[in-house]
């Protein structure tokens, strides 16, 4: 088996990124499972989107899902905070785990689960607001009224999310001025400022410059320390660049799991080797 081109990928890929680009802590006893989905099948009315998926994620990991489209990845990843179920005749079954809850356990609070599993969409979608507003918008939906408490996780939000710097002398500004690039980091600190533990990316970059790019996977690479993260993309070097662990999807179904590094260097499956060369998708 001939794997050079995924070779040069992982090689290429991860050449400038800071630190290690693929950690071996995902498949070690070191990090608890965050998310585990069993045998998870989910329906847009008579059509079935997805078949059978058991997975387990580990906490303060990213973990890329790849696949052609149309394959599942995001119906995947918005089952993780029930996103499909704003979507007239959806169905699901199987089971979704939040560490040790089931998230679609009848008594389960939404508002509460996405609080927990913020998500970050492929285009930026800041509120017509200023810049403050839009991140302080969350915490004071959740009852947070005091000045001083507004503005420490407002500050707090933007600097984790690397765009304190650019914007914290025009807070009062429309979100709405600021570029793509921008806007997108400005809504990952509004996800932050609810305090999630999981963030979910649905090709939170497809729609950017490569610089904008580049400084939403270092942020990518930072926030991990701290959050659990899931991130769809159809760039496999940029899977190769942010990820610990990668999953292909194929056809609704998840073909191959595994660390990063070794599903890009030695594929088990043959439509995996196939899918990351270029030989289709």
């Amino acid at each position: 088996m001939n794997l050079n081109p995924s070779e040069n990928l992982i090689d290429t890929a991860t050449e400038n990124l800071p630190g290690p680009a693929v950690s071996e802590k995902p498949g070690s006893p070191e990090l608890a499972t965050k998310i585990e989905t069993r045998d998870l099948n989910f329906f847009y009315g008579p059509m079935q989107a997805l078949f059978g998926i058991s997975i387990k994620i580990a906490e303060r990991s990213v973990t890329a899902l790849i696949g052609p489209s149309g394959c599942g990845k995001s119906t995947f990843l918005r089952t993780i905070n029930r996103m499909n179920d704003i979507i007239e005749g959806t169905r699901i079954t199987g089971t979704v785990y939040l560490e040790n809850e089931s998230i679609y356990d009848p008594q389960v609070d939404v508002v509460e689960l996405r609080k927990k599993v913020g998500m970050v969409f492929q285009k930026s979608n800041p509120f017509p607001k200023t810049i403050f507003d839009n991140v302080a918008y969350g915490p004071r939906v959740t009852g947070i009224k005091n000045k001083n408490e507004l503005e420490e996780i407002v500050e707090r939000s933007l600097k984790q999310s690397a765009i304190w710097d650019e914007v914290k002398d025009r807070l009062n500004s429309s979100a709405l001025a600021l570029s793509g690039g921008q806007q997108q980091r400005l809504c990952i600190a509004r996800t932050l400022a609810t305090n999630p533990e999981v963030i979910l990316m649905d090709e939170p970059a497809s729609a950017l410059d490569p610089g904008s790019t580049s400084r939403i996977e270092d942020l990518i690479y930072k926030l991990k320390q701290e959050y659990t993260i899931v991130i769809v993309t159809h760039n496999m070097q940029q899977a190769a660049r942010v990820s610990d662990s990668t999953a292909f999807f194929y056809q609704g179904e998840l073909i191959e799991f595994g660390l990063t590094e070794t599903l890009f260097r030695s594929p088990r499956e043959k439509k995996t080797e196939d899918y990351i060369t270029g030989r289709f998708g």
